[in-house]
């Protein structure tokens, strides 16, 4: 019984001098140069099984590759196919759930801003999804970038006593002062060891 070898693929000059290019790549995706040889192949009349031999792929995989080449062109080299590939793993509009929670709430618990671990369970999605979101967006909820008032009832007589301390370090202090009064001098180094 005859072995029946699909006939040589039809090629341009143009559209071999591409898949030439697209073949020698040493930049491109994997699956886009290996296709490109095959289908190089394919246009120089060798059969679909030694294709597949020569690319580490199946004949039905080659069989494909010609159809989809006789399809688009050289723009359908090394393009995954609708439908294939990995799926999405989030749920539909939980990005923007996540984004909405980040911007415009703030945790039940009184935090003052989201950690990926207090919003993954009020989202229903895990802490690294949590952050590999944030990091997509460049959103950073821990870092302020502005300054933020304590709710500490006593804050401002201590924030005055920290600025003065800034302004006149040998100032008295009063009643919380412990040092003494005087501060000792550095000891002199240049009279040890005589």
């Amino acid at each position: 019984m005859p072995v029946l070898v699909a006939p040589a693929l039809a090629v341009s000059d143009q559209q071999r001098v591409e898949l030439a290019r697209l073949a020698r790549s040493t930049g491109l995706p994997h699956r886009k140069v290996v296709q490109a040889r095959a289908l190089l192949l394919a246009a120089d009349g060798v059969a679909n099984q030694e294709i597949a031999r020569r690319c580490g792929v199946d004949s039905d995989t080659v069989r494909r590759w010609r159809k989809r080449f006789a399809e688009t062109g050289v723009g359908g080299v090394g393009v995954i196919a609708k439908g294939r590939g990995r799926k999405p793993s989030l749920p539909a509009g939980t990005v923007q759930e996540v984004l909405r929670l980040t911007h415009k709430e703030l945790p039940a618990d009184g935090s003052t801003q989201w950690s990926t671990r207090s919003m993954a369970p009020r989202v229903g999605i895990g802490k690294d999804s949590v952050a590999k979101i944030w990091a997509e967006h460049n959103l950073k909820p821990w870092k302020v970038n502005t300054f933020k008032i304590s709710n500490d009832p006593r804050f401002e007589e201590k924030l005055v006593d920290v600025v003065g301390l800034y302004l006149n370090p040998r100032a008295p202090r009063g009643a919380d002062d412990l040092s003494g009064g005087e501060r000792p001098s550095p000891p002199d180094l240049s009279q040890q060891g005589r």
